[in-house]
């Protein structure tokens, strides 16, 4: 690796590009650990601050919406202002935001805490995988396409562990974690600022925010039956994510906070591991069984948890985060192949919309559930509603290859 002594302007000494690339992943995942942190306090928030379930999957659904604002918004920012301002710009938000966290009293400043982290991560994420890909090794293309799938799982499921044994063990169970990540922001802020930038200032940054996003007409006829997997394996991220502490809880009798923090691991766990050992894989021979394998461990999931039966919850939860993990890269594997690089921007931009509108929307629908017909039954439905969308997911892929071998075969004949 060859070592970039000093920026170029102003003569500061900067890390090398191994170093670098690697801080850049370090950082991806904190930012995504972040993001989960709230989960398994979100029962303490509801016990203290006495609000409903739909309530909760609001609170949920906002930093959503300012994590899908941001990518749509100021996705391509980086590439005009160079990746180090941005990077330190979401930095600062999410410092900002974990203020808001730490001194929260109330299910509004929650909500604001919430918005922020949204945009403070949407701008981060964006900037931290262009980043990656401008900084990935010679001898080792892929994988930075490789960490950009693996890097939210794992922080997902890092910060749920984390926050879920803090909450139990330590002190100020509300306070003490985002005391601890304000810590991590300081490294993040320093190696930010000793990255080599890798993107030039260029005019039209201005012009650069106004959100793109768009579906082909050529492309949607391949896009349209990867569209089913990725609503439900972004809505099942949701209701873990949201409702997954509250189910362990209530209905399987995990009182621990910690327990909350597993569930959520557990998915979002497996959901990564699967991405690196199934990362060399073609996309679209992953697409039919990812289906299969997340609607047969909701399944088990649903069933075990029904049945008080925790090792089935705990076996169907592992099974579905491998689908999870298998449906991430087989949709974005999938729309990286079909657009071509003049409408690849538009096309991954659209891409976000849906997974990030099926994250948030059944979450929040999950929640008005809860609180009209209760955990239980709501919990069903949800489950239900995933199977069936896992199903047409499932049938239209092999609707899909059936077409395909007719055109494949129609020459012969």
């Amino acid at each position: 690796m060859s070592a970039i002594p000093s920026d170029e302007a102003g003569g500061r000494r900067r890390v090398r590009r191994g170093a670098a690339f690697a801080s850049v992943a370090a950082v991806f995942v904190v930012f995504l650990a972040a993001s989960s942190v709230p989960s398994p306090l979100y029962p303490i928030y509801q016990q203290e601050w006495h609000f409903a379930a739909w309530v909760m999957t609001a609170v949920f659904a906002l930093y959503v919406v300012g994590l899908l604002g941001s990518l749509l918004v100021i996705g391509a920012l980086s590439d005009h202002l160079g990746r180090r301002p941005v990077l330190a710009s979401a930095i600062a938000l999410e410092a900002v935001s974990l203020l808001l966290f730490l001194t929260a009293g109330n299910v509004t400043v929650l909500a604001i805490a919430r918005v922020l982290q949204g945009v403070a991560t949407g701008a981060a994420t964006t900037t931290l995988s262009a980043a990656l890909v401008d900084l990935e090794p010679p001898h080792a293309r892929g994988r930075a396409g490789v960490l950009t799938s693996v890097a939210p799982l794992t922080g997902l499921a890092l910060g749920a562990l984390g926050s879920g044994a803090l909450v139990e063990f330590g002190p100020a169970p509300t306070r003490l974690v985002y005391a601890l990540l304000l810590g991590v922001m300081v490294p993040a802020a320093v190696l930010t600022a000793l990255l080599p930038e890798t993107s030039p200032r260029k005019p039209g940054a201005v012009a650069s925010l106004r959100p793109r996003a768009a579906l082909p007409a050529h492309l949607r006829a391949d896009i349209v039956p990867v569209v089913p997997a990725m609503i439900a394996s972004w809505a099942l991220t949701g209701l873990f994510l949201s409702l997954g502490p509250s189910v362990a809880a209530q209905l399987l009798g995990l009182h621990s906070h910690l327990a909350g923090g597993v569930v959520v691991t557990l998915l979002a766990g497996t959901g990564a591991l699967a991405v690196a050992v199934l990362r060399s894989r073609p996309a679209s021979s992953l697409l039919a069984p990812s289906s299969a394998l997340l609607g047969l461990g909701v399944l088990a999931a649903l069933a075990g948890t029904m049945d008080d039966l925790l090792w089935l919850a705990a076996a169907g939860t592992a099974v579905a985060g491998v689908g999870v993990g298998a449906s991430v890269l087989a949709t974005f594997g999938t729309f990286a192949r079909l657009a071509g690089p003049h409408e690849r921007s538009a096309v991954f931009a659209s891409a976000n919309v849906i997974n990030y509108l099926g994250n948030s929307v059944p979450a929040v629908l999950g929640g008005i559930a809860v609180t009209a017909l209760g955990l239980r039954t709501a919990t069903e439905i949800y489950a239900a509603a995933i199977v069936v969308i896992v199903a047409a997911a499932f049938f239209l892929r092999l609707f899909q290859l059936r077409a395909e071998r007719r055109v494949v075969a129609a020459p012969c004949e």
